[in-house]
């Protein structure tokens, strides 16, 4: 057969490839990128699946509009108001098939072969698959515990003259950094002053252990002019509800909005008008703090005993900064001691000896740090996490 060229600047996930070698029984898993399914509020999903069949039973099985069930689209811009952006109107929002479609229609949207993209090294690796689909050459923008170096992004701006920047500011896939407030309101100005749109993906911005992050760059745009003009976000209720509802939302000005719903007619028509249904119903029913303070503690408890064990473990052999959100540890191996420090070499290491993580290369879209590795304690309770660690500690 004769495919499409594009296919040609992608790969299979590393990820995905790596789950084919986790069916060894037993084994410990600190390698995937999802919500623990045992913390969903399953009553009152199941209340608000009855709600949504018994008030609109037929519209909730029917056909919907590509721009997303209208009580459901008035929710979530409530639900973004209590995040601190005020004025987002619920026209001024799409729902989509996860936040993951709505960085597919961004990349249909905007991308053209040859575009530059910026986008933080490392960030979500569907992200850079998907990016380089639609032929985009990928630039790789460096971060530290404060989110993308902006000093080294308005560099690059000038240089390359990007189409978009993708950044995770909160809480980051998989480096776990936060952008401080400093930086977001310059991420801001420098989409002003380059006309290039920065988008905001925010699927962990609610997971906050202690103090809440700064305020999301849409609820920040208010405070630097003309920047909501060049501004995407992309959020989702898969890390805060359930993932299996798929149902995540873009925000983006007018033109691009419209384009994007454009590109959804072609892909799917509508995202399930049933599960919008039942997330609308979920959301009105005022059950989303109390789920959320329950993931929070129970996150915040299991990334400090991932960290303890890892200092008591590995010791010097391993760097990390502790996480203040979200799902993940990233982490660098150091070699001291003589220790391995090729996390790509100890992967198969430490499948043998029954733990699995996700080796960083894959992370980044150019010049990879082969020490890096992405470890998540989300699925895992404390005694698994202490028991990975210490057969981690064997494999190194």
């Amino acid at each position: 057969m004769q495919f499409a060229d594009r296919l040609n600047q992608v790969e299979t996930s590393a990820i995905r490839d790596l789950f084919k070698l986790l069916g060894k029984p037993g084994i410990v898993s600190f390698a995937g990128g999802f919500p623990d399914s045992a913390m969903c509020d399953v009553e009152g999903i199941r209340t608000a699946v009855n709600a949504a069949l018994t008030e609109d039973g037929g519209g909730a099985l029917q056909y919907g509009a590509t721009e997303g069930y209208p009580a459901l689209r008035e929710q979530l811009a409530s639900f973004m108001a209590g995040k601190g952006a005020q004025d987002v109107a619920p026209e001024q929002l799409i729902v989509t098939t996860g936040s993951q479609q709505a960085l597919d229609l961004l990349a249909k949207t905007m991308i053209s072969p040859g575009d530059k993209v910026i986008v933080e090294g490392p960030t979500f690796l569907a992200t850079i698959q998907c990016f380089r689909l639609f032929g985009a050459q990928l630039v790789s923008a460096p971060i530290d515990a404060q989110g993308v170096q902006t000093d080294v992004l308005e560099q690059l701006m000038a240089q390359h003259r990007p189409k978009m920047v993708y950044l995770i500011p909160t809480y980051g896939n998989p480096s776990g950094a936060t952008l401080s407030l400093a930086r977001r309101k310059r991420v801001l100005e420098l989409a002003v002053q380059y006309q290039c749109l920065i988008v905001e993906d925010d699927p962990y911005g609610d997971l906050y252990f202690d103090a809440p992050p700064p305020p999301s760059l849409l609820a920040l745009s208010a405070q630097v002019p003309g920047s909501r003009e060049w501004l995407a976000h992309c959020g989702s209720l898969s890390k805060v509800l359930s993932a299996g509802l798929r149902l995540g939302w873009l925000i983006a000005p007018p033109e691009l909005l419209a384009k994007a719903v454009m590109c959804k007619q072609f892909s799917d028509a509508n995202t399930s008008t049933f599960a919008q249904a039942t997330a609308a119903h979920y959301l009105r029913a005022g059950r989303m703090p109390a789920t959320l303070a329950h993931v929070r503690k129970v996150y915040a408890e299991r990334a400090a005993a991932m960290g303890q064990a890892l200092r008591r473990e590995l010791a010097d052999a391993i760097d990390f900064v502790p996480p203040q959100g979200g799902l993940f540890i990233w982490a660098r191996l150091t070699g001291a001691g003589g220790k391995i420090a090729d996390a790509q070499e100890l992967s198969p290491r430490a499948i043998e000896k029954g733990v699995a993580f996700v080796p960083g290369a894959p992370f980044y879209c150019a010049n990879p740090d082969r020490a890096t590795l992405r470890l998540s304690f989300a699925t895992a309770d404390l005694p698994k996490i202490e028991e990975g660690v210490r057969r981690l500690a064997q494999a190194l």
